[in-house]
């Protein structure tokens, strides 16, 4: 943890987008396991570790069944909120006809636009800046989302829930999301209450470029979504960060 403080999450992401990207090439195992895939990797490209049967196939009631199986693929929409590079659009992209990339950060956009020319689902995929607590998105359209690592970076709880409820908004009838947010639960955290903190992302160079975090235990992730128009399927814990599957709670 680190004492510096942070920019914008904006400023933050397009200082250190290419960067970045270069480090996140394969999708979480939690995301494979909701979206109903296989065997997946960690982040290093690893075999996974388990993952908790919570998550497995989170996403498949809001697919109409398992992806292999389904016949209006082509019709679903998938949102991934917080996109980044682009690695969990690309997971969507298997599983629904066109996937939505948010994020507030333009750096992280254009190299999340490069991945999809490289890996060719360019087709599927629309690329749109904005910003989690207020998305420019309709309401209902949504059928499946992964808003993962991104939450922890909003700086109030006010934004936080209110981009919960966002999520809430904008899941069509039926649709399911994965959210997860970094946790005490981690091992390089020894708090057992919720916090604010910087974590610094070290650049080629050795420039160092602090980020915000807001570090949620359980209880505390669990209570953000009860405040929030989300409704919970499953909560759990994995790989040191707090993970629930959710669906519109509202009518």
């Amino acid at each position: 943890m680190d004492d510096e403080r942070a920019s914008p999450v904006r400023e933050t992401y397009d200082r250190i987008a290419e960067h970045f990207a270069t480090t996140r090439e394969y999708p979480w195992p939690e995301v494979t396991a909701f979206l109903g895939g296989g065997a997946a990797s960690d982040a290093d490209g690893d075999a996974a570790a388990d993952v908790p049967s919570a998550l497995v196939g989170g996403a498949e009631s809001a697919l109409g069944g398992p992806p292999e199986n389904a016949d209006s693929e082509a019709e679903r929409v998938g949102l991934d909120l917080g996109c980044g590079n682009g690695r969990h659009a690309e997971s969507l992209s298997a599983v629904v006809g066109r996937v939505v990339g948010v994020d507030v950060s333009a750096g992280l956009l254009r190299t999340a636009q490069e991945r999809s020319r490289k890996r060719d689902f360019a087709g599927s995929l629309e690329l749109v800046q904005g910003d989690a607590a207020s998305l420019p998105l309709r309401a209902d359209t949504v059928d499946v989302a992964v808003y993962v690592a991104t939450l922890h970076h909003l700086r109030s709880r006010e934004q936080r829930i209110a981009s919960l409820s966002e999520l809430a908004r904008v899941l069509a009838p039926g649709g399911r999301a994965l959210v997860s947010a970094w946790s005490t639960a981690h091992d390089r955290f020894d708090r057992a209450s919720g916090f604010d903190t910087t974590v610094a992302w070290t650049l080629p160079g050795g420039e160092r470029v602090p980020r915000f975090y807001h570090i949620y235990d359980p209880a505390e992730f669990e209570s953000d979504l009860a405040a929030s128009d989300l409704t919970v399927v499953a909560n759990t814990v994995s790989s040191g960060n707090c993970y629930a599957v959710v669906e519109s709670g509202l009518d």
